[in-house]
């Protein structure tokens, strides 16, 4: 059976490891409780402890190794003003997010830090090169106390995620400096990923943060179709349960125990009805401003779960949806790469050990870059950039302007499908066209120089934070009637509720219309490759990643491919088509995303 704590190396905010040496001491904590709010202690007069106790919960999540402020619109956040307009701010950035949790836990006696997965994965080069070691250093001085796995936590598999958790060198490059990697003092969490041969979860399914009489259970999920949006690779030997099934086991299980405050840790999420992070999405009624998976999950986990920190969707969300007993519960989401954090009230009731749910209260707060960098920070990012200046810095090729990756059809996910059918082109003259996911497109690339490399100038590290999986690019061959179908699945199958656009290489065209449903948004007789109409019954070569090569994302049909041919990775391709394309006097131009007519 699990443990309700697990030892981590004692820190100043350390105290879920004190635990009552005697029994005597329990007993006297459940008579204090007992008694009413203003009591005193009759032989020593001192005043015995309120019935209420508001605990502070700090959350983030989808940090995904941002330690530096990211750039773009990546590193921007909307605000809706008093007077109905919008304005943006920019935000995230470790050095800030530090300042801005130590400076919000201040006069908090009772405060917890927990994180919705996805801390790591898809990095930048900074913490991706050194398998996402620098973002574990960067947690563990965030006094982060624990958080569940995200689908990225298993880019590399199960093993390197128990490697993050308990430390050691990386099994193949080894130690980066001279001192041994020590893994993270905080727990990740994965009650609902088992593995296949023991039935057992692969982490902690569960955890108890204990404060002096006050306790509060966390349990970690991630999504059940991790499969769905991981590297077949990375998810080998793994089972992934049903979310709503796994909470609310552990919740019975955590209520056995006497631990009756619970907060459930779901990388899985949902859509505000308004991009602005600060929106009132309760403001239609309750539940009415968030649609998306993360709803069914709210409405059927288990009451006894006190609030549900998201992740995923990347959204910033502080809502309440009705439980199953129609009580409104919390539910939110801090966006995206320490853009934003929440700050929740959990009111604590020391007579029946639960949280008062209609004291609860719940916000986001910007992750602005007005306050000062956390010193620690600060000497945290110059040492692993230090460490990755040699192969970051280098320019591998010239843009004539930014280059967004925001869109349905995004000027970056174009210019990558260029990249590959180019590189494709290398391997086989005969290759017709690519196609990139949207999901692999991490970031857009910005004119302006972010160090001493010059405007325009592209370097491998900025490269590396727009496609940071080393997928390989492969080629496989398709009849005209399968290509017609690849399309189709984007907006069929498990992606009709939230369509995956790929990303189209040039001189392929075709009408999306989103007023009709189903397979009936392709518009099929406007499918054209340079011009000319798909023919079901011809062959063409196509070139993918390969985890679109494997089916991933829901492109079943991308994974029957035949006539295989495995390339370089992707950045490789990307690093290629620039240098070959581009110079400081004749910069790639940003394309103009118009290859998919959208029709709204």
């Amino acid at each position: 059976m699990p443990a309700t704590s697990q030892s981590y190396p004692s820190r100043r905010r350390r105290t879920y490891g004190l635990l009552a040496a005697a029994a005597g001491l329990a007993t006297a904590g459940a008579l204090v409780s007992a008694l009413p709010a203003g009591a005193h202690d009759a032989e020593h007069g001192k005043p015995l402890p309120n019935r209420y106790e508001d605990v502070q919960l700090l959350s983030f999540n989808d940090l995904h190794g941002n330690l530096e402020p990211p750039s773009g619109s990546s590193g921007r956040v909307t605000e809706l003003q008093a007077d109905g307009t919008t304005k943006t701010i920019d935000a995230g950035g470790v050095e800030y997010l530090a300042t801005h949790l130590r400076e919000a836990r201040a006069g908090h006696a009772y405060s917890i830090t927990a994180a919705g997965g996805d801390m790591v994965g898809a990095s930048p080069l900074i913490s991706g090169l050194f398998h996402d070691e620098p973002t574990i250093e960067a947690l563990n001085k965030l006094d982060l106390d624990v958080t569940s796995v995200g689908n990225h936590e298993f880019d590399e598999g199960a093993k390197e995620l128990a490697r993050l958790q308990n430390g050691g060198c990386h099994p193949t490059d080894g130690c980066y400096t001279d001192e041994e990697f020590t893994g993270a003092d905080f727990p990740y969490l994965a009650a609902n990923v088992l593995n296949e041969k023991t039935g057992k979860p692969v982490l902690k399914p569960y955890w108890v943060w204990k404060k002096k009489d006050v306790k509060i259970g966390f349990i970690g999920v991630t999504l059940e179709d991790t499969p769905g949006v991981v590297s077949a690779e990375g998810v080998k030997g793994l089972k992934f349960k049903d979310e709503v099934e796994t909470i609310n086991k552990y919740a019975k299980e955590l209520q056995r125990q006497g631990v009756k405050s619970i907060v459930a840790l779901i990388h899985e999420g949902g859509q505000p009805a308004s991009t602005s992070y600060n929106y009132d999405c309760d403001s239609p009624g309750a539940g009415d401003g968030i649609s998306g998976p993360i709803v069914d999950i709210a409405k059927n986990v288990t009451p006894a779960v006190d609030a549900l920190v998201t992740g995923h969707t990347h959204a910033a969300y502080a809502c309440t949806v009705k439980d199953p007993s129609g009580k409104p519960r919390t539910v939110t989401s801090a966006a995206s790469f320490g853009r934003l954090y929440t700050d929740t009230t959990l009111t604590y009731d020391r007579f029946t050990g639960d949280i008062a749910r209609t004291a609860v209260k719940s916000a986001n707060h910007v992750v602005t870059r007005t306050v000062a960098k956390a010193p620690d920070m600060t000497q945290l990012i110059g040492k692993w950039n230090t460490l990755a200046a040699p192969i970051g810095n280098r320019a591998i090729g010239y843009i004539s302007g930014d280059v967004p990756s925001t869109g349905t059809e995004s000027p970056m996910g174009d210019l990558i499908a260029d990249a590959q059918l180019w590189y494709g082109k290398q391997l086989d003259p005969e290759t017709d066209l690519a196609l990139m996911n949207p999901g692999g497109v991490r970031a857009g690339l910005t004119y302006a120089a972010k160090g001493n490399e010059g405007d325009g100038v592209v370097t491998y590290a900025e490269g590396f934070t727009v496609q940071p999986f080393s997928n390989t690019v492969n080629l496989q061959d398709f009849t005209g009637a399968q290509l017609i179908q690849v399309l189709k699945e984007q907006v069929t199958g498990t992606n009709e509720a939230s369509p995956k656009v790929l990303q189209p290489s040039s001189g392929l065209t075709y009408t999306l219309d989103l007023t009709k449903s189903g397979a009936d948004r392709i518009v099929t007789d406007s499918i054209r490759l340079n011009g000319a109409a798909i023919d079901p019954a011809a062959t063409y070569r196509v070139a993918t990643n390969s985890f679109l090569a494997g089916g991933g994302d829901g492109f079943t049909t991308l994974g029957q491919g035949g006539n295989d041919l495995v390339g370089s990775d992707d950045l490789t391709a990307l690093e290629q088509y620039l240098t070959a394309n581009s110079s400081a006097a004749a910069p790639i131009a940003t394309p103009a995303a118009n290859r998919i007519t959208i029709v709204r």
